[in-house]
C-alpha cells in the first residue's frame, strides 16, 4: 500500500511513519526541513527503500505541487497530519497573525494537499483520506473557552473534511477526520495520559476499518467512536 503523510518528522507523524513501514506499506514522508529530520532519515535504511522523504510545507502552493508532482504512483492512503499550535490562547494575548498562520496550516493546508494529490487518490481506485484533528475542533465540546486559533482551525478542518466526503463519495474515496487523543507528544506535554505509539496503533486500526457507508464524513476518536461536532 502506498501512504503518503504530511508532518512526519516528529510526534504523532514520525510514530504513523514507523508504524505503516513496520507493516510493510510504502510511505512518502512529506517534512517542511528533510535535513532538520534525523529521526525519521534513520527510518530509510530498515525500510528497505520503502520510505521517501520530500520537502513539503502545506502552507505554501508551490511547496504542494513540486511534493505531489514527485509521486506518479496510486496512493492508496493519504494522512494530513501536519499542523501547528498557535500561542497564546488568552483572548488579550492573542496573535492574530499566529491564528491565521494555524489556520494555513491546520486546515487550508490539508486540503491543499489533498486537492493535489487528488490524481494519484483517484488511480488507487478506493483510497482513503485521514484528517487528523482534535477534540479541541468540537463545537459541542468546548466547554473550557480559549485556544481560539487551534480551535477554529481543526473546526475549519472538520467541515473542509465533511465537504470533501460529499464531494469524493461517488468515486469510492474515503475521507474522515480523527481525534487522536490528548498523546505525549511535543504538542500534548509530558502529562498527556496516551502514549503516541498507542495513539497511532489505535488510528491506524480504526483506518483500515473504515468503510463508505458508514464512516466516510465522520469525526471520530483514536477508538472509532463518533466525536459531536
Amino acid at each position: 500500500m502506498q501512504v503518503v503523510i504530511t508532518g512526519a518528522n516528529r510526534g504523532l507523524g514520525l510514530e504513523l511513519a514507523r508504524q505503516t513501514l513496520a507493516r510493510g506499506d510504502c510511505v512518502l514522508a512529506g517534512v517542511r526541513e528533510p535535513a532538520r529530520a534525523a529521526e525519521l532519515a534513520a527510518l530509510r535504511g530498515p525500510s528497505g527503500g520503502r520510505l521517501r522523504i520530500a520537502p513539503c510545507d502545506v502552507a505554501s502552493d508551490e511547496s504542494v505541487r513540486a511534493f505531489a508532482a514527485a509521486l506518479t504512483e496510486p496512493v492508496d492512503l493519504l494522512i494530513n497530519n501536519a499542523g501547528v499550535r498557535s500561542l497564546p490562547d488568552s483572548l488579550e494575548a492573542l496573535d492574530l497573525e499566529a491564528a491565521a498562520r494555524t489556520f494555513q496550516v491546520n486546515a487550508l493546508g490539508a486540503l491543499r494537499v489533498t486537492r493535489a494529490l487528488l490524481p494519484q487518490l483517484r488511480r488507487a481506485g478506493a483510497a482513503k483520506i485521514a484528517n487528523i484533528g482534535s477534540n479541541l475542533g468540537s463545537i459541542a465540546d468546548n466547554t473550557g473557552g480559549g485556544s481560539y486559533g487551534y480551535r477554529m482551525a481543526k473546526a475549519a478542518l472538520n467541515m473542509a473534511t465533511r465537504s470533501l466526503a460529499q464531494d469524493l463519495r461517488a468515486e469510492g474515496i474515503i475521507v474522515v477526520v480523527l481525534s487522536p487523543g490528548w498523546v505525549q507528544t511535543d504538542m500534548g506535554g509530558p502529562e498527556a495520559p496516551l502514549p503516541v505509539g498507542q495513539s497511532v496503533t489505535d488510528l491506524l486500526g480504526v483506518i483500515d476499518r473504515l468503510t463508505l457507508v458508514n464512516d466516510s464524513g465522520e469525526f471520530l476518536d483514536h477508538r472509532g467512536e463518533r466525536v459531536p461536532w
